[in-house]
């Protein structure tokens, strides 16, 4: 009505107001009202924004890959890039007057594309594959330092590589490759088990044999022990029968020694007795038998002395006539020997 708007901007909106080419509001979030003849509104949104990204390059082995990431970004100084871009708001207060805004995502797009190219042109594929990171803080720097940024007041708040893809056949060369390297890793594997299997084996076998040789070993060293023992036995046996035969030798030295002492004392004896007999003998023979016979018959008998009386009868028998013996005699002698 009249020409009378109301403007009202959310808090991530910068607006400015100018009027006879004067700025004569500006600022975030506001609202207020103006006269349209004679007002020109800018609306900056200062809020983050995200664009994603796809595009195809070229890696330094001349291999086409398509890269796919996400930027996001937003406006510290409004002014600035109002300056530089249009950012006016038509009559209706929903659209632009150009299309300026819809080409800064575009702008951004466009440089991280010229950023990614020429640090895409210094690697091969595989590096370019697996080197997704470098690559983003290689963006993520010339973003950050671009003239380009830094002219539109723009601060660039993030920036990542979702993925880095070759073409389809590239693709499918790869996967064989890796494939295939797999693939000989595990065989290595494989082998690398079955050799070591082969070790463990030859080591458990040299461990056995090791095992028999020191059990042999030792079977020998108690064979010889014994064997020794059985020596030292046999050793104290035969010094021990030497030590008897030494002891009977010495004892049958001294049984000799004796017997001979032993027969020079019965020989020296002998001839003792036969001397003292010789003597007696000799001093016998000298003397009268009858004195011999009556010394001897000291202490015989009755019966002994009669016989001795007979006997010197017979012997003298031509001498006597005629003998009488009593009976009584005899019969007492009997009784005497039958009382015994």
């Amino acid at each position: 009505m009249f020409g009378i708007r109301f403007i009202k901007v959310e808090p991530t909106d910068f607006v400015l107001q100018f009027k006879n080419g004067k700025i004569v509001r500006e600022g975030a979030g506001l609202s207020f009202f103006c006269y349209a003849p004679t007002t020109s509104l800018v609306l900056v949104p200062v809020g983050s924004v995200d664009v994603p990204f796809i595009f195809e390059e070229v890696t330094a082995d001349f291999q086409q890959v398509t890269v796919q990431g996400q930027l996001t970004y937003r406006v510290v100084n409004p002014k600035k890039i109002a300056q530089l871009m249009n950012f006016t708001l038509s009559s209706n207060d929903k659209t632009y007057t150009s299309d300026d805004p819809n080409k800064l995502p575009q702008r951004l797009i466009n440089h991280t594309q010229v950023l990614t190219r020429a640090s895409l042109k210094t690697l091969a594929l595989r590096d370019a594959l697996g080197q997704s990171d470098s690559l983003v803080s290689t963006l993520r720097q010339g973003m950050q330092t671009a003239e380009l940024i830094t002219s539109l007041g723009i601060e660039v708040l993030a920036l990542s590589i979702l993925a880095i893809k070759p073409t389809p056949e590239t693709a499918r060369a790869l996967e064989a490759d890796a494939r295939e390297l797999i693939l000989r890793k595990a065989d290595e594997a494989v082998y690398a088990r079955r050799n070591s299997a082969v070790e463990q084996e030859r080591a458990i076998k040299e461990n056995e044999l090791k095992t028999e040789i020191a059990v042999e070993n030792k079977k020998r060293q108690i064979k010889e022990a014994q064997m020794d023992a059985e020596k030292s036995v046999q050793q104290k046996k035969h010094e021990i029968r030497e030590a008897e035969m030494a002891a009977k030798i010495a004892l049958e030295k001294k049984n000799k020694d004796l017997v001979g002492l032993t027969t020079a004392n019965a020989r020296e004896e002998a001839d003792t007795k036969a001397y003292g007999i010789a003597a007696v003998m000799k001093a016998l023979s000298q003397s009268d038998p009858m004195t011999l016979q009556a010394l001897v018959s000291v202490g015989m008998q009755p019966g002994q002395l009669v016989a001795l009386a007979f006997k010197a009868l017979a012997e003298n028998s031509e001498k006597i006539g005629q003998l009488n013996i009593s009976p009584d005699l005899l019969r007492e002698l009997l009784a005497r020997d039958n009382s015994k």
